[in-house]
């Protein structure tokens, strides 16, 4: 069985956090979702402004819309992309570090 300490764990952690934010919503990533999702803004009936996704497309790029406008979607993959950087690529840990703490910053801040 593989062993995990518990600091580490919590670096997986907030990494996942970090990584899968990137993903679903950063405006730096934009262009990934860009083929598979369309953002629009609009106003809601109390006056506050939403943002709607569509997915686009039909098949395989439906279901990677799908997959994207998913946060709990991304964040398994991203789980386990970051689980297997931790094991198979060591070399790759101060990366995890970065995305850790970058994911506990901006858990604080959103606190804030």
């Amino acid at each position: 069985m593989l062993a995990i300490e518990w600091l580490d764990f919590f670096i997986l952690i907030l990494a996942t956090f970090r990584l899968t934010h990137l993903i679903v919503f950063d405006d730096i990533t934009s262009f990934m979702r860009k083929p598979f999702l369309t953002a629009t803004i609009q106003e809601n009936a109390s006056g506050q402004l939403e943002e709607i996704i569509e997915i686009k497309g039909s098949g395989l790029r439906y279901f990677i819309g799908s997959l994207l406008s998913c946060y709990w979607c991304v964040g398994f993959w991203c789980s386990v992309i970051t689980v297997l950087i931790y094991y198979y690529l060591p070399a790759a840990f101060p990366l995890l570090l970065v995305f850790a703490v970058a994911g506990a910053a901006a858990f604080i801040e959103s606190k804030s």
